[in-house]
């Protein structure tokens, strides 16, 4: 063999062992496809034997897959389960009690069933501000579900641009964790971010939303409101609790959580009042209080016994667990993922890139998301191989966030844990979720790398 033979020959060794990785990824998510649709595994198992594979597959010692696996569970069950859990349990005790059939008529007094859309995109980008994807989404679909039922609309028609809303919002925007860490990174203002953010997230958000429920393919699905997450009782006027009432639960999160985040931007101080509004503040905490509201204002003061709110508490919990292993499962494989050196080699790989740091820094983003599911893994690390680029390149520090942001919520797929909430909650099967929310996610990801290279070319002409 010659000297140019062998160079050639170890030239395509090492870009097949660069492949490899990204090879393991394609491979392991066409196989969770297989053995979901075609042998009609549970997701929870699919998830877990696939996970397993992919650890034997990168190398990771048979003795730490469990507690990797374990780890990659115990992370995204303990940050959901509460939240989803309580979130469900008030869901559930509002719509027992009548009052998410309340404000659903309210909205539909207001808007009439020709702007139902455009009342949920509303909400939920009000809500959304502040408030993460999983817990806005859990106080906001009760009443998604009642609208459903009481128009008698396709669940898609009326979820979908209230999920599409709430995305936009968390993935684009500070005072959410991905934007705030990346915020940091750059030592970029979290206000300002947020500022020159909402004129990307929200037309961009607002068209996708409205646009996407009426394409053929998604117009094609007509899933069913799950079971036990809503009471199937319709209500009297004079049986549901007053409107004041209803949206004082209701927004009780929202202004409790919204509280906290306002006061952290506003005072970095080691208060005591600080620290007393960052607990009543926290996700878990807020939806608790708002329990506890919910039980008394729609149980004893309505003249229901704790008893039959206590049974919506219940059913809520036993609808919930499924739910959640598949969530948890979903944390395992993403966990088995990083662990198995994904992330790394992909940050190794880009970081000679010689492209626009604005379209470097969205690109590493969409690709750690698309091989880990984990928005947050994709937004740290994106923003450490672009950071060395923002200097001395003349891009503001808030744009570079803004791009790494939205490029996080590109391909949401079955490795991604929101998408198994996503569907799960929409009751769709695993190609109708893809269809749907990986979709959307994509498109809003190229909208927004579009709306930030705008925003920093108008800076540019502004001089700002």
């Amino acid at each position: 063999m010659s000297l140019y033979e062998d160079a050639v020959h170890r030239s395509e060794q090492f870009k097949g062992e660069l492949n490899m990785p990204l090879v393991v990824v394609g491979v392991s998510v066409v196989v969770l496809l297989l053995l979901m649709t075609k042998l009609r595994l549970n997701g929870f198992a699919a998830l877990l034997l696939v996970a397993v594979g992919v650890a034997l597959v990168r190398g990771i010692p048979l003795e730490k897959i469990p507690d990797v696996l374990s780890e990659g569970i115990g992370d995204q069950v303990g940050d959901t389960m509460l939240t989803i859990g309580l979130g469900a349990m008030v869901g559930r005790v509002m719509g027992d009690s009548g009052a998410a059939q309340r404000i659903a008529g309210r909205l539909l007094d207001l808007c009439g069933p020709r702007w139902v859309q455009v009342a949920m995109v509303l909400s939920a980008m009000l809500i959304g501000v502040t408030m993460f994807y999983e817990v806005a989404f859990v106080i906001i679909v009760p009443v998604a579900f009642t609208l459903v039922r009481v128009t008698r609309s396709n669940l898609l028609w009326v979820g979908l641009p209230m999920s599409i809303a709430l995305s936009t919002m968390h993935s684009f925007l500070p005072p959410h964790p991905g934007p705030t860490a990346v915020a940091a990174t750059f030592h970029a203002s979290v206000g300002l971010t947020l500022f020159y953010g909402l004129f990307i997230a929200v037309p961009v958000g607002a068209l996708i939303a409205l646009v996407w429920p009426r394409l053929p393919f998604v117009r094609a699905m007509n899933p069913t409101v799950p079971k036990g997450l809503v009471g199937e009782e319709v209500f009297d006027e004079e049986e549901m609790p007053g409107l004041g009432w209803s949206l004082s639960v209701a927004l009780l999160p929202v202004v409790l959580i919204a509280g906290a985040a306002v006061t952290d931007l506003a005072d970095s101080g080691d208060s005591p009042l600080l620290h007393f509004v960052n607990f009543i503040g926290s996700a878990p905490i807020a939806l608790l209080l708002t329990l506890g509201a919910a039980i008394w204002a729609f149980g004893p003061r309505m003249g229901r016994s704790l008893a039959e709110v206590s049974t919506s508490c219940r059913g809520a919990a036993q609808a919930m667990a499924m739910i959640l292993l598949v969530i948890g499962a979903g944390g395992a494989f993403k966990n088995v993922l990083v662990e198995g050196g994904i992330s790394d080699y992909i940050k190794d790989v880009t970081g000679t890139w010689s492209i626009s740091p604005i379209v470097l820094a969205w690109l590493i983003a969409v690709i750690l998301r698309i091989a880990l599911g984990s928005a947050t893994v994709a937004v740290v690390t994106a923003s450490g191989v672009a950071l060395p680029l923002l200097a001395g390149s003349g891009v503001h520090a808030e744009v570079m966030v803004l791009a790494v942001s939205c490029g996080s919520i590109a391909f949401s797929h079955v490795n991604d844990p929101g998408f198994w909430m996503f569907k799960e909650y929409f009751n769709l099967s695993v190609i109708d979720a893809i269809k749907a929310r990986t979709t959307y996610t994509t498109v809003l990801a190229i909208l927004g790398l579009g709306g930030v290279l705008v925003l920093e070319q108008v800076l540019d002409v502004l001089k700002i």
